[in-house]
């Protein structure tokens, strides 16, 4: 993670002027208290809250009041519309699009970093998932783990309750679904009630081009309403092995 990365990368998304930035969690390390005071110092740099949607991942909860730290610090950066009291799922509504916000995050053991999705809160994206798809609304869910099983060490890194959330997708429908975790550009499809859904990951924001993982990235989508179809257009931004500059990598359609 090299420094002033993040923030060549986050200027370079600004120009886009997006209307709503979905931020995928994982936005600390070991969820210590200053690292949930720096976190909120950068969503702050990086805009308004109501422009701004964030879940959180699992380092965001590495310890036990993670989660609560993560609420206190981010505020109205991690809300949205709800139709309970719980938190989560939430969602923002933005012109003809709907970013619906699950939440993956648990508190584990040393060393693992699975997540769960559970049944109290399946119950609860159906129902927000009907009230968008009623509104005629392009619905975009956002959760933390990936819901496949392209995961290394599934049982330690994967999504506990996948199956549920594959499920509660295809019976209700969506039409794209996001996640973070696996710091790769990925897309995968994902069973819908009429085809298959994009299942699209990104690599991680701040990481360098001599690590591990691919360097860092962001996804822009174009979401167009024309006559009674939607058209999203995505396009991946980001830096590549070798080369220090943002570029233009991928541009796509993913109807």
């Amino acid at each position: 993670m090299p420094e002033g990365l993040l923030t060549q990368l986050t200027d370079h998304l600004k120009t886009q002027a997006p209307e709503l930035i979905a931020v995928s969690g994982d936005l600390v390390n070991l969820a210590l208290p200053k690292e949930f005071e720096a976190a909120k110092t950068w969503l702050e740099e990086l805009g308004p809250s109501e422009q701004i949607a964030v879940i959180p991942g699992n380092h965001d909860a590495y310890v036990e009041d993670g989660l609560k730290s993560a609420a206190e610090q981010w505020g109205d950066y991690m809300k949205g519309m709800t139709l309970s009291e719980q938190q989560f799922p939430y969602w923002r509504q933005e012109g003809c699009v709907a970013l619906i916000g699950c939440s993956s995050a648990i508190t584990t053991p040393p060393f693992f970093a699975h997540g769960e999705f559970d049944e109290a809160q399946a119950e609860r994206l159906i129902e927000i998932l009907k009230l968008t798809g009623d509104a005629g609304l392009y619905r975009i869910v956002m959760i933390h783990h990936p819901p496949h099983d392209d995961v290394k060490q599934i049982w330690r890194r994967g999504l506990k309750g996948r199956d549920l959330f594959r499920k509660t997708i295809k019976d209700h429908g969506a039409e794209l679904v996001l996640h973070g975790h696996l710091h790769r550009s990925m897309i995968n499809p994902l069973p819908g009630p009429t085809g298959d859904i994009p299942l699209i990951g990104i690599a991680s924001a701040a990481s360098g081009n001599g690590g591990k993982y691919p360097p860092a990235r962001y996804n822009l989508f174009d979401v167009q309403k024309v006559g009674n179809k939607f058209e999203c257009q995505m396009t991946e931004f980001g830096y590549q092995r070798i080369g220090d500059g943002v570029t233009k990598r991928l541009e796509m359609v993913i109807n």
